[in-house]
């Protein structure tokens, strides 16, 4: 199998770019390096590519591996043919190896097994031949044998039925279009098992639920396997029963012969009952929750990446408030650069209802340090929260603004051991409060030390494979630290562990250094931290920023391999790197008219020095600035307020497939279904938004009682 040429056909590229890449990554190389690094090599594939032909080189080397185990077990049963070996290298999935190796695996002891066992196997093959000239009850008869525990004609006939039950279970053809019939053509069914079990309804869509299965959506295959583990649901496979039946008679009973056409027939109807249908129906559950995961993923991981890449809001001192009823709203005060000027406990919700006293102590705060914004967390009375600062904020006549950010893994940070180290002494809710605050200053930095399966970024994500998961959206977060790029000497462990060719080990002996040192003032220095080595360094180095070093490009995404190319570009455009500033050499793209034939005089590709010019250009720019600011808010609308027809502005808090969820400044989010996205057709509404977008919505309905806000972004006048 020429498993690069697959991969190239796959991912339609070239089988150049194909072979690049698979040699990069077998060097060690990592994804964002090659990305940003290699692009030369690859033909500018970017880490998207990347990952999907690193995903798929993993499984189809693992394929070719189990391809040589299954060879050498038949090869060591003696039972190896060309045919087979053939049909075994055609193989391009694991199911349809499985299917192969299915007769040839070793067996639990088994009915077919037991009757071999008993010699009844030369009337099973006088069965399957169709050749009988007496009625196959009578001819079982020959069979009786008492030693081998065969004491009835009956007895006999049915072991020898249950060898061609096997061997038709066994039939890889035969199973394969089986499957493919059932997927075509099957139900996907579901009915109550414990309505108990669901108090408030939630599965109530799926008490009596049907679909054909090729129609069902990924929302609804993960609703029904959520309903099914908690033991709400009976959910089954209803397959077209009476073609495969039709089916495997026509392969099997070819003759006709009166004397085993009835026989053959009760055998292949146990054959599909017993061995068949259960086996398919588990392999077709099992696809069919693979590829709702994995479509969820990919939506998952754009949502985690809106979340991610969010601008920060910088320049501000920031009130981070994380809302609670019994046990108090938890305040903490910090400093543009994210330092813990103060923090508080207050109790202006239910049930001490403490507004005044709030109040004064909001005042205190506001005024001592100069607060400019609150960041309010979106959890359990977030809603009252808000109302209580909208109404202060009115009251006092202040220019602070708030904002609602997603709280989301800020109780799981507040709880781990990486918030004690950094907070030893504050307790569990005001280091939430801080992680409140800190996110909006610097989602990327924040949301890094939080495991990222622990941050809210859709609908089922908790029913998902938990390594699967992780292992995703690891890759997500690695792309975007990546992307954004790490300053070297403010940076945390937690920030500096998703860097490209830096292990947790590495990462907190950077810190250390830093920390007994001082501030790095060159990339070099970086070869002085215990175990960095020349691998690693070039692997990371690119991506870390060190602002007012000794070389101006140190604060740049250009690369340390291509500075001498820096210096000679400089000579030929008459600038002087070391007067390289944050605000860069303006026009400079302009003056390098011909990219081909510079590229060329200077030895290196023109997507390098697309790049290096873009970095001199604009240095360090953040990509982020280019995603839409959070909306600062004054004052807060309750449900009660929104009528039909209300035009507002709102932040997408969740992609789902049906939907996404927008917050409007009201007590519940509102869903934008999928049909009212826009005029045109829609497949899925990451086509349309992402997390974090600023939406203009127009309200539908509103159902005060079951908390239920309708919105269009359809027939919007701009």
């Amino acid at each position: 199998m020429d498993i690069n040429a697959i991969i190239a056909e796959e991912l339609k590229i070239t089988r150049k770019q194909t072979d690049a890449a698979v040699e990069l990554i077998d060097a060690g190389n990592t994804i964002p390096f090659i990305a940003r690094y290699r692009k030369e090599a690859t033909g500018q594939l970017n880490d998207e590519v990347l990952r999907n032909l690193d995903e798929r080189l993993t499984y189809l080397r693992n394929l070719e591996e189990k391809k040589n185990t299954v060879i050498t077990t038949i090869e060591g049963l003696g039972m190896m043919t060309g045919e087979l070996r053939a049909q075994i290298d055609a193989c391009m999935t694991q199911v349809d190896l499985e299917d192969i190796y299915r007769p040839y695996r070793p067996k639990r002891r088994t009915r077919a097994m037991i009757a071999r066992e008993k010699g009844l196997l030369p009337l099973a093959e006088a069965l399957a031949a169709e050749t009988l000239e007496v009625p196959a009850l009578e001819a079982a008869s020959s069979y009786i044998n008492g030693e081998k525990e065969v004491n009835t004609a009956e007895e006999a006939l049915a072991g020898a039925c249950d060898i061609l039950a096997e061997i038709t279970a066994d039939n890889a053809d035969y199973r394969r279009f089986i499957r493919r019939l059932t997927m075509e053509e099957g139900l996907l069914t579901a009915s109550v098992k414990d309505e108990k079990a669901d108090p408030d309804g939630v599965f109530k869509m799926y008490y009596a639920y049907q679909e054909v299965i090729k129609k069902a959506a990924v929302h609804r295959i993960l609703a029904l396997n959520r309903g099914e583990n908690l033991k709400v649901l009976t959910v089954k496979i209803e397959a077209p029963v009476r073609q495969i039946m039709i089916y495997l008679k026509n392969k099997t009973i070819l003759k006709n012969n009166p004397n085993t056409a009835d026989v053959l027939l009760e055998m292949l109807e146990d054959s599909y009952k017993r061995l068949i249908a259960p086996a398919v129906e588990r392999e077709i559950r099992s696809a069919l929750t693979e590829m709702a995961e994995d479509s969820s993923l990919k939506v998952f991981g754009s949502n985690l990446e809106q979340l991610l890449m969010q601008p920060p809001v910088s320049g501000h001192t920031v009130l981070g408030w994380d809302p609670a009823f019994r046990t108090g709203c938890k305040l903490a005060v910090i400093d543009p650069t994210g330092k813990v000027l103060d923090t508080k406990v207050i109790y202006p919700t239910a049930p001490q209802n403490k507004v005044k006293e709030a109040e004064t102590e909001l005042t205190k705060l506001i005024q001592k340090h100069q607060v400019t914004l609150l960041s309010v967390g979106n959890g359990t009375a977030s809603r009252e929260s808000e109302q209580i600062i909208a109404d202060y904020l009115k009251k006092t006549h202040s220019p602070v603004k708030y904002v609602i950010v997603n709280e989301a893994g800020a109780s799981v940070y507040s709880a781990s051991k990486l918030a004690a180290q950094e907070f030893p002494d504050f307790d569990v809710a005001q280091r939430s409060a801080v992680s409140i605050a800190r996110r909006l200053q610097d989602p990327l930095a924040e949301l890094v030390k939080i495991d990222p399966r622990s941050i809210g970024v859709g609908q089922y994500q908790h029913d998902m494979n938990q390594k699967k998961l992780g292992d995703s959206l690891g890759n997500v977060v690695e792309d975007c630290v990546n992307r954004v790029g790490v300053d070297l000497n403010t940076a945390s462990a937690s920030l500096l562990e998703y860097v490209s060719g830096i292990s947790s080990a590495v990462a907190k002996n950077i810190v250390a250094y830093r920390e007994e040192n001082g501030r790095f003032e060159d990339r070099k220095q970086l070869m002085k931290v215990p175990k960095l080595g020349p691998k690693a360094f070039t692997q990371c180095a690119g991506f870390l920023r060190i602002s007012g070093g000794k070389n101006p490009l140190d604060a740049t995404a250009v690369h340390p391999e291509s500075y001498d190319a820096v210096e000679r570009l400089a000579k030929i455009l008459k600038i002087n790197t070391a007067e390289l500033t944050s605000d860069g050499f303006q026009g400079i793209t302009k003056k390098a008219a011909n990219v081909e034939q510079l590229a060329e005089q200077l030895g290196i590709g023109v997507p390098t020095l697309i790049d290096i010019l873009k970095e001199l250009e604009k240095p360090a720019r953040d990509p982020r600035a280019d995603m839409p600011a959070p909306i600062l808010r004054s004052d807060v609308l309750s449900m009660e307020d929104l009528k039909e027809g209300m035009i507002l502005k709102g932040t997408v808090r969740n992609v789902i497939d049906f939907g996404v969820f927008v917050d409007i400044g009201v007590h519940q989010d509102g869903l934008v279904h999928i049909s009212q996205l826009s005029r045109k057709r829609v497949n899925h509404p990451s086509e349309v938004v992402k997390v974090g977008d600023i939406v203009e919505v127009m309200v539908m309905s509103v159902d005060v009682k079951r908390k239920r806000i309708q919105l269009t972004m359809k027939g919007i006048k701009k």
